[in-house]
């Protein structure tokens, strides 16, 4: 049995345009798709200043805050100073008249009951308002 030859002419000519125009566009999809889902992050420059704008000035340093200490016995030291009874409303009124952007830390000793710390903290609050604050310290080893 004898076969036919095949006689094969010239291969079909391929387009790659059409490819071309997909792979493109998938790549253009899956870049917006990255930018969008990437956060954007900035680089903080200080620019010399214009011809009118005024030098840059320096933030102020906040002043020392004002350390009160309620201790075991109940007795409150102002800076390590025993202040008798009420007498603490004084100096710390003075303190934060001469520092508007001053604060009152109260450090407590941990053997005092909370709801103590809680009644001498809210005392002072009525004092000094938004510029009390509690300090808390980690455990000692």
């Amino acid at each position: 049995m004898r076969f036919k030859q095949r006689s094969y002419g010239t291969p079909p000519p391929i387009n790659l345009t059409p490819m071309l125009n997909v792979m493109m566009g998938i790549l253009a999809f899956f870049v917006m798709i990255t930018m969008l889902l990437s956060e954007e992050q900035g680089v903080s420059i200080i620019l010399p200043p214009g011809d009118n704008t005024p030098p840059p000035t320096e933030p102020e340093e906040p002043p020392e805050p004002l350390l009160v200490t309620l201790t075991a016995q109940r007795q409150l030291l102002i800076e390590g100073e025993p202040v008798p009874g009420n007498q603490w409303q004084g100096p710390v009124q003075v303190y934060l008249r001469a520092n508007p952007k001053g604060f009152v830390i109260l450090q407590a000793d941990r053997r005092l009951p909370y709801e103590q710390v809680v009644q001498t903290l809210a005392e002072m609050k009525q004092v000094g308002g938004d510029r009390i604050s509690l300090s808390i310290d980690p455990p000692s080893p």
